[in-house]
């Protein structure tokens, strides 16, 4: 058994079925590792999340997630976690109130970036994400952004699957059919899976084109923490 363990605090409901694949996920790296993940996790309301999100309240959506942090602290959390890449366009407001530590998933992927040696990338994800080249913060490759309406397609399949929570055969193969059209046309490396709910959709298995999944390089970054390891 593990000599030192931190408990995680999961914010649910930002994409109920990136929680769940998170829940999956850390229990499975526990269970490998001969350890029970301590959990804690809230629901926030991802309709108000994207109001903020929508009306430029940075600010306000910095204060709610940081309200939510609050009580999973309360509840025993000894760091954050935030199954959803959107949300992080308040990371630096949330970063100076919240009360516990957060495991940054574009910190993780700007750091898979850079051992990947991918120096051309695109973005699959919310708009808010593919607009903003991840908010910013990727330092690591050029991101090249779709033609306007490719990105209306990411954003509309992206946002049936985090309200839903159910993804289908259909929307796999318009985004996997996309991948392979942006990496030939525009010469990308490979593809950024900037949304924790495309794990709905898409697998190892079923990933067939060059990429760097968010949500699995975040899990890796946030086990790390949790048992206090080095990278490897």
């Amino acid at each position: 058994m593990p000599s030192q363990q931190r408990c995680v605090g999961l914010i649910g409901g930002l994409g109920v079925g990136a929680a769940i694949h998170y829940y999956r996920e850390l229990a499975r790296a526990h269970q490998e590792r001969g350890a029970a993940l301590q959990l804690v996790m809230v629901h926030a309301d991802v309709a108000r999340g994207l109001s903020y999100i929508r009306a430029g309240e940075i600010k306000e959506l910095a204060q709610y997630l940081a309200g939510l942090i609050e009580r999973l602290r309360t509840a025993g959390a000894e760091i954050a976690v935030i199954p959803a890449v959107t949300p992080n366009i308040c990371a630096p407001q949330l970063a100076e109130i919240s009360c516990l530590p957060l495991v940054s998933i574009l910190t993780a992927t700007d750091e898979a970036l850079a051992a990947s040696g991918f120096r051309r990338v695109a973005v699959f994800g919310t708009r808010y994400s593919i607009e903003t080249d991840l908010f910013g913060r990727i330092t690591q490759a050029e991101i090249v952004r779709p033609q306007p309406a490719e990105i209306d397609l990411i954003h509309e399949i992206y946002t049936q699957l985090a309200q839903t929570g159910i993804g289908s055969d259909a929307q796999r193969r318009q985004l996997s059919d996309l991948a392979h059209r942006l990496i030939d046309r525009d010469h990308l490396d490979a593809i950024v899976m900037a949304g924790t709910d495309l794990s709905l959709i898409f697998d190892q298995e079923t990933t067939d084109f060059p990429h760097i999944d968010c949500a699995r390089v975040h899990l890796d970054a946030t086990m790390r923490v949790v048992f206090d390891e080095p990278r490897p």
